[in-house]
């Protein structure tokens, strides 16, 4: 389908316990859902318990969860990848998700929105840009971040700044659309060759 609303799947990656990445992800689900040229698809990486080891030929229970996954990647016209940052990376569950998957990743753009300490998980974000391009995605360049995340929300899960994160929303599912139209055409005009 080369019409139509974009397939934006939106991924929590945090599987951590306590973990802050809910608040931040349904709020970015909520400002991408607002959108009439996209539908988004959430993917919380805690509801999916990946195996841990990799295999071309999986166990019935590990293709039983990968079965949970895999289409919803599969039909995605685009990504957004909701990360927090630890010890200066990425968390694993998100690689896990990544390296389970090739196929699914490429000609498609994907976006991030980061949270954490000081540095708002931007360095998580900085080492999540070349393993996507190694798979043949395209990363867009405007990043939503949170810089000490837990204090950026109220109660309700809503940023106590309305304007500045919505703003900065606005520009990457700007980008995402755009780039996901353009490579959505592409791919339907000429498969696209790894």
């Amino acid at each position: 389908m080369t019409n139509g609303p974009l397939r934006l799947a939106l991924i929590n990656s945090s599987v951590r316990e306590g973990r802050f990445g809910p608040v931040v992800g349904n709020w970015f689900a909520a400002e991408a859902a607002g959108r009439p040229d996209l539908t988004v698809d959430v993917i919380d990486l805690a509801d999916h318990e990946l195996p841990h080891a990799l295999s071309f030929n999986p166990a019935p229970a590990a293709a039983e969860a990968l079965a949970q996954v895999s289409p919803r990647l599969a039909e995605a016209d685009a990504f957004v990848v909701v990360t927090p940052e630890y010890n200066h990376s990425f968390p694993a569950s998100v690689k896990q998700l990544i390296d389970w998957h090739s196929v699914q990743w490429r000609a498609k753009p994907v976006g991030f929105v980061s949270y954490g300490g000081l540095s708002g998980g931007l360095r998580a974000v900085e080492q999540l840009r070349p393993v996507f391009a190694e798979l043949h995605a395209v990363t867009v360049r405007d990043v939503v971040s949170f810089h000490n995340a837990w204090e950026q929300f109220g109660p309700d899960g809503s940023p106590k700044d309305e304007t500045g994160p919505a703003g900065a929303a606005k520009v990457l599912l700007d980008q995402l659309v755009w780039w996901g139209t353009a490579l959505r055409e592409a791919r339907t005009r000429n498969p696209y060759q790894a």
